[in-house]
């Protein structure tokens, strides 16, 4: 008697399985059969986006007092997932690990800062509509005008990392390198008048900035538009269909000006827009 009971347990338990299994198939299969992703048919039916993001890189993505994870990015993903009308899910990664995450499918975007600049990461990943743009500016003391032009760092003295593109691009305008180990010991050295000024992300600067107002120093000279990166949602190649709709979201966030709201809380300024 008991071995009849636990032969029809296991029978129930493959009915079930196979019932299972079934329900996710018919469910694949449907999604083939309308031309959708899987992830695209989450979309549509109001299901989970899960998003891989750092959790300890402020103020793009960070945990604040109370733990929560927060900062420019995770916030600017939690209004599009809004727009889409799906639920966010976000998993912290390390940054090394953070494009095998979604090339393995751990997440189905990044939300991190990540500039598509290699023809390597073009050919493997889209980019959604970009919501920050950065590039190279000059820090120097406020009072110091001698800055009219990129033309007039020749002859200037500049903290920078030697392996830095900054660093290269000083060069490039024959400014004189001070070397130093990163932009916390670069900034000293500025306001200790060691330096006269030194270059780097615009984004890093307004930060800093933000956090230090009566620091003495200001932003003198900003790379033109067209020199700008932007960064934005990224995704695997091959689903245009969904970097279409986040794009849709993106806009919408760029024109009731959520985006520039966010960018005015994490940096004090509109880092949303290229020009």
């Amino acid at each position: 008697m008991k071995r009849r009971a636990l032969l029809t347990l296991a029978v129930s338990t493959l009915l079930l399985s196979a019932c299972g299994q079934s329900t996710t198939n018919e469910a694949s299969t449907d999604a083939a059969n309308n031309g959708e992703s899987e992830l695209l048919q989450r979309i549509n039916s109001g299901g989970t986006i899960n998003i891989g993001t750092e959790g300890t890189y402020p103020p793009f993505s960070y945990h604040d007092v109370s733990g929560k994870l927060t900062g420019y990015d995770v916030e600017v993903s939690r209004a599009v997932a809004d727009k889409l009308g799906v639920s966010v899910e976000f998993k912290e990664t390390q940054w090394d690990a953070m494009l095998a995450g979604l090339d393995s499918k751990r997440f189905d975007m990044v939300a991190n800062q990540v500039s598509l600049t290699t023809p390597e990461r073009k050919a493997k990943y889209d980019k959604a509509m970009a919501y920050s743009w950065s590039g190279a500016v000059v820090l120097a003391p406020t009072d110091d005008n001698r800055y009219s032009s990129w033309e007039s760092l020749k002859g200037l003295r500049t903290a920078q990392s030697l392996s830095s593109n900054y660093g290269e691009l000083a060069e490039r305008y024959q400014a004189e390198i001070v070397p130093v180990d990163g932009m916390a010991q670069a900034v000293q050295l500025v306001k200790q008048d060691r330096a006269d000024f030194t270059m780097n992300d615009n984004l890093a600067v307004l930060d800093y900035l933000k956090n230090f107002p009566d620091s003495g120093l200001e932003i003198k000279l900003t790379a033109p538009a067209s020199e700008l990166r932007g960064s934005g949602l990224i995704l695997r190649k091959g689903d245009d269909a969904v970097v279409a709709k986040v794009d849709e979201a993106m806009s919408a966030l760029q024109k009731d000006g959520t985006l520039t709201k966010l960018s005015q809380q994490f940096f004090g300024a509109d880092i949303s827009k290229q020009d």
